[in-house]
């Protein structure tokens, strides 16, 4: 060793080789084996050597080889220090280029052998591999087998040879390390990438993040997308296995997978690498988005995981791509939720594509997964979260008035996508401390700021963070309070909902109740209205919830708040001295409302009645305060009438009149209270007190109210009481207020009767009082220049319109009978109380409350909702409509057709507000039972009685036929077969009556046609594709309308009987909107199968098998041709549904062109033939409807005037009769041009698809004639005619000779045109 030293140092080259040549191999060997091992000298011996070893000679060349076959495996053997395996790698890189060729491939050979059998697992030789495969590429020939190749083709094998072997998994870091710095071709980077992402599955979780962060910087080489779409693949899989190991418990705990929290964190680093890459490479950004971008096409989102919305939110914190980003994802959410929309609407495309992927779902999982240490993607979900509510939140209504009240549930696809926005955000709060604080303030920013839109789903999100996260929530309280400054300038129901939201918060923070409550008196004193009514919610929502100590006790008004995180008593910190003076203090800030306007007054009066109940020990002030308000407009001498001064009800304001006192609101309000203080223990003195007072008051009241004429208050029949006129709008007022005091009077006398005749007769005296203003103000309201009276809402509490039809119709104690015999016997008291209920309901389906007690408390209003639903539901079923007075000669609805009414709306309201007790209303109908299936059984049982009422209308003839009932029938079945589940035996059953209804039904009535129709749509496109029910019901529309051709006779078909001369074109439109549909799912099928045949994911087909997608589109199409077919030869009256038409066929032909192009596409690539079906559609569409369709569009132009078909007394007759609809028609002329536009686009596909598949589809396409010179034969030979006759008769003067000349010619040469032709 020291000789070989020795000599190197001294460049005494020739003894240097002289020496070496009697050194055998293994003593050469061994030398450098031993310094290696003890670290000394190593370097310097093998330059010595390299310097003794001249690669132009043999034994030079031989021995160079023989260092390098000794020195590889030496470096991997891990004997070596770190440092020494390193110079003695540099030493062996800077000689490689000068090894001869066989050199280099016998070293290319023993690297790729040692990686096949697993010896190069520490890969610090490996850098070396790239040193030598760049040398052997420049090699010009080398020997391989019996041949040569090339020294890059000899590469290339190493690689592909390298790439089809098997690694050992500890080398799989190394060798991705070791490719970065080997010169590669496109083809030989993909062997590589290929190779190493089927690697990913046999590593340890561990290594993956070093592997991505090695293959991202390898792919600054190239296949970016490929490397993407390996890792984000990789782990999908993971998550799936995952899933399903979660779904499936302990079942096999040998074959236990990774833990959930080791796979999250390494997601969780993995999308940081491939952020930090995005972030240095911005091509592989582009093809990231670019990626995802196909993804969104297809309308499987199979690609799609939460990994994957992980990387994308992560990649959004990048500013240039932060829009993209999120406008992707936006997209996709609402695309998600169309589809499954469309999916759950259809058995069609349920049973050709059963799994639907749920972006939302992924999205909600990424939420859950950020808990595991992903900071980096929650600020993504924050702005995602913010981003849909934005996006997709409630828009203002008409002149930008705030539609009422929040559904229950999301129905429409914005809807839910808004929806889970607020879902995100909720569970980001709960999770990540950090970001709670930016929440909060963003949501408490909106509610300020959007005042010009409704805001309900902001105030639900910060209602559930309140509720969720309470102490949380109090450790930001200074947000909140800043909030509370600008409550003077926020809308009124922005107002309500925010300290509705906060009250639990009041009553565990004293810095937050001292800060509202000074907030509230500065409000109190506001110029703004709606400021000084914000001050008196939030004086009436701390009545009520700080209860004086002995107040009456209800589940409602409990003072204890429970959650996870607090229970406490208000009791424990404000002791009830406190409290009662809190509250004193709060009701005489509240009394200098009752000297501001109406609205003040009113919210007051409402608000009263709640805390009364919420907080009985208040009762002494409050109604004092009341009685003493109410004495001011009460004329307390007895023998004078009327008993109320309306005349300070009223203030005005130059020419405008204007409501001052709700009179009537604050009677009600005083009675009602004192109905609810009956029985409470309390100051007994005290209570009887007013309450005495109180009673004589209203007996007073009503004895007085019941002798007064109309005269009495100036109100009789030659009032004014047009609302164009100060006298006429006072007058309204007045009869308003009057019509309301009788109702306050008879809910009163009913309550105190007892059932006592005398009081009942009161009650129908005082109806008859209020029915006759009633009708005054309808009759003289009628005669205005706006004819629009709205009845007023009625003042009856829902309660007591609950308790009062019951006792109209169920009570059948006999003791009640002879008083209830009084209200029963007067029909129009009976219809009167049946449509307070019906506008009740109404009033709660529109607002989501009703007017009075107990209306914004969802148990007690669905409580009476039962209730009414039985009553009514007995009435209608038990007293048959036949027995009724009045049916059909009174243009007014039967006392059955108010229960149908009634009853239609409850059910509609309930499926819109109480989603989830649609079962608990039906099971109230007749027995109780909560389980399941007698839901299922009751519900069916129902929808049989509706039916059989329906059947009975039906059997009579048509002259004792109720439309208006039928209808309403009609609408009931429709929302309870809702509840029908799809294929359920009562589901097929009910569309078997349905059809059967249908087609023994001959009425001509439109209205119950096209609710019977739209009832069998909606439910057979549940039950399987409707396209052979359209087809029917076309050719029964041609065969009633006729042809267009008059000379056709049409052959009379009746498949449905519903469908007749009058309905008919009801019928057509009905099913021109089903086309739509259907159209829609086509539409929607076609573009996945392109997108699928783009993104190269065609399943490959056997052969002469059709892909059962492509086998749907042609059959729905085909029938669908067909059934238009029919309906374009039909002659459809001029106007909506001729237009309808023409746009269906546009679309159609549209859609059959958008199917030609996908065929086209698959020919491109693919190479296939044409399926059978296609071609037999393409030869349909040219043989059955293209040229019926020239012929409908010449019919259309004729009706139209465009070509006239007529003289001077078609002119008359059409101008007579079909002015608007010929104008509209005019009007929407393009939908003509539209349509041949459309019919040559699908032609011009269809050449270019012939040539791509050398089928002639064009055979059966005849030439278009839509934009030539038409000749009418006809109307040519009547004109020659008319010109023959006037030849015969002089002319009369000489420019009219010379213009029948002109004519003359005209026509001769037209004539002669025709002969030849």
């Amino acid at each position: 060793m020291d000789k070989i030293v020795s000599l190197s140092d001294e460049e005494n080259i020739p003894e240097l080789q002289k020496y070496l040549s009697t050194l055998t191999d293994d003593r050469l060997i061994n030398t450098i084996t031993n310094s290696a091992l003890k670290g000394k000298k190593v370097g310097t011996i093998i330059k010595g050597i390299f310097k003794g070893s001249p690669p132009s000679s043999t034994a030079g060349a031989n021995r160079r080889l023989l260092l390098y076959q000794h020195c590889i495996p030496l470096c991997e053997s891990g004997d070596l220090q770190t440092e020494v395996a390193a110079d003695i790698i540099g030493l062996l890189m800077l000689e490689t280029h000068t090894l001869s060729g066989p050199s280099l491939a016998t070293l290319a050979s023993l690297f790729v052998d040692a990686i096949k059998v697993g010896k190069m697992s520490s890969g610090k030789s490996l850098e070396l591999f790239p040193t030598v495969l760049t040398a052997l590429a420049a090699c010009e020939a080398l020997s391989y087998g019996k041949g040569e190749l090339s020294g890059e083709e000899y590469k290339k094998q190493m690689i592909n040879s390298l790439c089809s072997s098997r690694w050992d998994p500890q080398c799989v870091i190394h060798l991705t390390t070791m490719f970065r710095d080997v010169p590669l071709s496109s083809e030989e980077l993909q062997f590589v990438v290929e190779k190493v992402l089927r690697m990913f599955n046999k590593l340890d979780l561990q290594e993956i993040p070093p592997l991505v962060y090695q293959l991202l910087l390898l792919s600054a080489k190239g296949c970016k997308k490929q490397v993407l779409d390996g890792i984000v693949g990789y782990f999908k899989e993971q998550d799936a296995r995952q899933e399903e190991e979660q779904k499936h418990g302990d079942l096999d705990l040998e074959v236990q997978s990774i833990p959930q929290d080791q796979l999250r964190h390494v997601e969780g680093t993995a999308i940081l690498h491939i952020v930090f890459a995005i972030r240095l490479d911005h091509e592989l950004a582009r093809e990231f988005i670019k990626g995802f971008k196909v993804m969104y096409n297809i309308t499987s989102y199979a690609d799609l995981c939460p990994f994957s919305v992980a990387l994308l939110l992560s990649v959004a914190r990048i500013q240039r791509y932060e829009e993209q980003v999120f406008e992707l994802l936006k997209g996709a959410i609402i695309k998600s939720f169309k589809d499954e929309q469309l999916q759950q609407g259809s058995k069609l495309l349920q049973d050709l594509l059963p799994g639907h992927c749920s972006v939302a779902q992924m999205i909600l999982d990424t939420v859950q997964n950020s808990v595991f240490g992903w900071d980096h993607v929650t600020q993504g979900l924050v702005q995602l979260g913010f981003f849909l509510m934005d996006a997709f939140g409630p828009k203002p209504g008409p002149f930008g008035k705030a539609t009422e009240g929040s559904l229950a549930v999301a129905r429409t696809p914005t809807q839910q996508a808004c929806k889970l926005g607020g879902q995100v955000l909720l569970q980001g709060f709960k999770m990540h401390e950090p970001i709670r604080g930016e929440i909060l303030e963003q949501v408490l920013n909106r509610l300020v700021t959007k005042t010009a839109s409704p805001v309900n789903h902001f105030l639900d999100l910060f209602s559930d963070i309140v509720v969720s996260a309470p102490m949380i929530l109090l450790e930001s309280s200074s947000k909140v309070t800043e909030t509370f400054d600008h409550l003077s300038c926020l809308p009124l129901a922005t107002v309500q909902g925010l300290l509705k939201a906060v009250q639990p918060l009041l009553k565990v923070s004293m810095s937050l109740k001292d800060a509202l409550i000074l907030v509230l008196r500065k409000a109190m004193f506001s110029s703004q209205l709606d400021g000084r009514k914000s001050a008196v919610t939030g004086f009436l929502l701390l009545l009520k919830n700080f209860k004086v100590l002995g107040s009456l006790a209800s589940s409602q008004c409990s003072q204890a708040i429970s959650s996870s995180q607090i229970q406490v008593d208000v009791h424990s910190r404000y002791n009830s001295a406190a409290n009662e003076a809190f509250c004193l203090e709060i009701l005489s800030s509240l009394r200098r409302c009752l000297s501001q306007q109406a609205d003040v007054r009113l919210m007051l009066y409402e608000g009263f009645f709640d805390v009364l109940r919420r907080n009985s020990q208040l009762a002494s002030s409050i109604m004092q305060t009341l009685l003493s308000q109410l004495k001011r407009y009460y004329e307390p001498e007895q023998d004078l009438l009327p008993p109320v001064k309306l005349e300070p009800c009223i203030t005005a304001h130059g020419d405008q009149v204007y409501l001052q006192e709700p009179l009537v609101l604050l009677c009600a309000l005083y009675h009602i209270c004192n109905c609810v203080l009956v029985g409470l223990d309390g100051d007994e003195e005290e209570e009887e007190g007013y309450r005495s007072d109180l009673h004589a008051v209203l007996e007073s009241m009503t004895r007085r109210m019941i002798k007064c004429e109309l005269e009495d208050f100036e109100l009789d029949k030659s009032a004014e009481f047009s609302m164009g006129s100060s006298v006429g709008v006072k007058n309204n007022i007045y009869a308003v207020l009057v019509m309301g005091v009788y109702e306050v009077l008879m809910e009163y006398n009913f309550i105190k009767a007892n059932y006592s005749k005398r009081c009942f007769e009161e009650i129908i005296e005082l109806f008859s009082r209020y029915q006759k203003l009633s009708e005054i103000l309808k009759e003289k309201s009628g005669k205005g220049r706006v004819p629009s009276h709205k009845t007023p809402r009625s003042l009856f509490s829902m309660g007591i319109i609950s308790t009062l039809i019951t006792v109209l119709f169920r009570d059948n104690t006999q003791s009640r009978e002879e008083a209830l015999s009084v209200l029963r016997s007067n029909g129009e008291f009976v219809r009167y109380i049946l449509s307070v209920v019906v506008q009740k309901i109404q009033q709660l389906d529109e607002t989501g409350h009703t007017d009075g007690p107990d209306g914004q408390n969802a148990d007690k209003t669905f409580r009476f909702l039962c209730d009414m639903t039985s009553v009514l539901m007995w009435r209608y079923t038990n007293i048959p409509s036949v027995v009724e007075e009045g049916g059909k000669k009174e243009k007014r609805s039967s006392l059955s057709q108010l229960c149908l009414e009634g009853l239609l709306r409850i059910f509609t309201t309930c499926q819109q507000r109480y989603p989830d007790k649609m079962a608990q209303l039906l099971s109230t109908m007749g027995w109780t039972s909560s389980e399941k299936a007698v839901h299922f059984v009751m519900n069916y049982f129902y929808i049989r009685q509706f039916q059989r009422a329906l059947f009975t209308q039906l059997s009579g003839g048509e002259e004792d036929f109720n439309s208006k009932e039928a209808q309403l029938l009609v609408s009931i079945l429709s929302v309870l077969s809702r509840q029908l589940k799809p294929l359920s035996q009562q589901f097929v059953q009910m569309i078997t009556w349905t059809v059967k209804i249908c087609k023994e039904t001959s009425f001509e009535d439109s209205a119950f046609c096209k609710g019977l129709l739209s009832l069998l749509f909606n439910l057979h496109v549940l039950y399987k594709s409707p396209v052979g029910l359209l087809l029917e019901l076309c050719q029964d529309i041609h065969s009633e309308l006729g042809d267009i051709d008059q000379d056709v006779e049409v052959e009379k078909q009746s498949n449905f009987a519903i469908v007749n001369m009058k309905t008919a074109s009801t019928a057509a439109l009905l099913v021109l909107s089903q086309v739509d549909r259907v159209l829609d799912e086509v539409d929607w099928l076609i573009a996945r199968k392109k997108s699928q045949t783009a993104s190269d994911k065609l399943a490959t087909q056997t052969a002469g098998q059709q892909d059962p997608v492509e086998k749907a589109v042609a059959l729905q199409l085909g029938t669908l041709l067909t059934a238009l077919s029919e309906l374009v030869q039909t002659a459809l009256l001029l106007g909506t549904c001729t237009i309808t038409l023409l746009r269906e066929l546009t679309r159609t032909y549209t859609i059959l062109t958008t199917l030609v192009k996908y065929y086209i596409q698959v020919c491109a690539s693919q190479h296939g033939s044409l399926p059978a079906r296609f071609e037999k559609l393409v030869k349909l569409s040219g043989s059955h409807l293209t040229p019926q369709c020239y012929s409908f569009i010449t019919y259309a132009q004729v009706l139209s005037g465009d070509i006239s078909g007529g003289g001077a007394d078609d002119k008359k007759k059409k101008r007579r009769n079909d002015v608007n609809t010929g104008a509209k028609l005019l009007r929407e002329t393009k939908a003509i041009p539209n349509l041949i536009f459309s019919i040559e686009q699908y032609e011009k596909y269809l050449i270019t698809l012939s040539k791509k598949s050398k089928v002639n589809l064009m055979q059966y396409m005849k030439l278009s004639t839509s934009r030539d010179f038409r000749i009418n034969a006809a109307t040519l030979d009547a004109a020659l005619q008319e010109q023959d006759d006037s030849q015969e008769v002089s002319a009369s003067s000489a420019p009219q000779e010379k213009s029948r000349d002109k004519q003359a010619v005209l026509l001769i040469c037209l004539k002669f045109l025709l002969k030849t032709n």
